[in-house]
């Protein structure tokens, strides 16, 4: 029986862990694709296309770059990295707070793109004859924005913390490995499959799966 082999106290510490970073990251991610992609949808001007690009960059780049990079920012040495570092008096790298920026990052172009495209889709005539009735910019995106672009905002969610669920690369470089304090599922597995126990490997694959699945399904039933 598989469950024999399972050192239950370390399954469970990576799955919390890895649930409590996606879902964070997952809302963060989502509310900035929102503002950024209802923003981008109307904007004109110059750079446009080359701030678009800078937005995808990330979907593209190899994770391990993404993580240097954000190393390189984030470090005691960066500016942003002392920043942070003057503010709350410890470094972010290798704290779970890194894993949270580091799936923010990766996960942003998919909410991002998707949310896009939902409020490219928006008979913008309906906006106008709520502006034309009297409503203000909040009325007019609660009462009409939103509904129509309600199917593109739960699939931007299902993507941004399936992303944050499954990210590996970008985390690994900035929050590290630590058991109990920065080990995700991802780096679990990769852990217990390079020192030989696939009792584990499975036990917290199957859980990542059965998680996913089961997030899509409710998903697809609230949007059915």
């Amino acid at each position: 029986m598989i469950g024999a082999g399972i050192d239950w106290p370390a399954f469970w510490t990576p799955i919390r862990l890895s649930l409590q970073v996606a879902l964070l990251s997952s809302v963060v991610t989502l509310l900035l694709g929102v503002l950024i992609a209802k923003w981008m949808s109307k904007a004109k001007f110059k750079g446009k296309l080359l701030l678009e690009t800078l937005f995808m960059l990330p979907l593209v780049l190899p994770p391990t770059v993404v993580g240097f990079l954000l190393l390189v920012l984030l470090g005691r040495r960066g500016w942003m990295g002392k920043l942070i570092e003057w503010v709350f008096h410890a470094p972010v790298i290798f704290t779970w707070w890194a894993a949270v920026i580091a799936s923010i990052v990766v996960a942003f172009p998919l909410v991002y793109q998707t949310m896009k495209v939902g409020f490219s889709g928006v008979d913008h005539h309906l906006e106008d004859a709520g502006r034309s009735m009297g409503g203000s910019s909040w009325q007019i995106f609660r009462y009409i924005t939103l509904p129509l672009v309600w199917p593109s905002l739960i699939s931007a969610y299902i993507l941004g913390f399936a992303r944050a669920l499954g990210e590996f690369g970008a985390t690994l470089m900035i929050a590290g490995n630590i058991p109990g304090v920065t080990q995700t599922v991802p780096t679990a597995i990769y852990v217990a499959v390079d020192g030989g126990n696939m009792t584990m490997a499975w036990a917290w694959t199957i859980a990542i799966v059965l998680i996913s699945f089961l997030m899509l399904a409710l998903t697809r039933r609230k949007t059915e």
